[in-house]
Order: C-alpha cells, then sequence, then structure tokens
C-alpha cells in the first residue's frame, strides 16, 4: 500500500451502520470496520488481531505522509505566489 492506494472513503450511513466515532471516521475507517469486528470477536486480547491492526497502523501512517505532502504543496503555492 502506497500513499496513492489508501482506501477509499466509506459512506456516512456505512460509517454510521458500523458505529465508528467521529474521530475515526478518516479514509482508514474501512480498515478499522474489520479490526473492531476481529477485537470484539478475540476478547480485545493485545495478540489477537494482528494483522488487522498492523494494515490499519499503516494505512493511519501513510494518511498522515500524504496530508503532510499536500500541506507542503500549499505552503510552495503561497510562497510562490506571494514572491
Amino acid at each position: 500500500m502506497t500513499i496513492n492506494e489508501l482506501p477509499e472513503l466509506l459512506s456516512h450511513d456505512e460509517m454510521k451502520k458500523n458505529k465508528i466515532p467521529l474521530a475515526y471516521r478518516d479514509r482508514c475507517a474501512k480498515l478499522l470496520v474489520p479490526l473492531n469486528k476481529c477485537r470484539q470477536e478475540g476478547w480485545y486480547m493485545p495478540w489477537n488481531c494482528v494483522e488487522e491492526r498492523h494494515d490499519y497502523e499503516k494505512c493511519q501512517y501513510l494518511d498522515f505522509k500524504r496530508r503532510v505532502k499536500q500541506l507542503e504543496e500549499i505552503k510552495e503555492k503561497r510562497d510562490a505566489a506571494s514572491s
């Protein structure tokens, strides 16, 4: 998975149906649904759902990198316009 391969956004109705908290309704919410399901079925034991957690955390990291890159581009455009 690369920055350009982030999962598609879930619709508002899908997020509501899966009870995803507002703070977690981002591009990685699609990976949070199976992770939360696995956690509930595995009684929240830390050794369960390792792959799902890794996929979700990797998505969060890549999304962070995407947002940083986007901010840098905005700053470059602003600096170029002010020069």
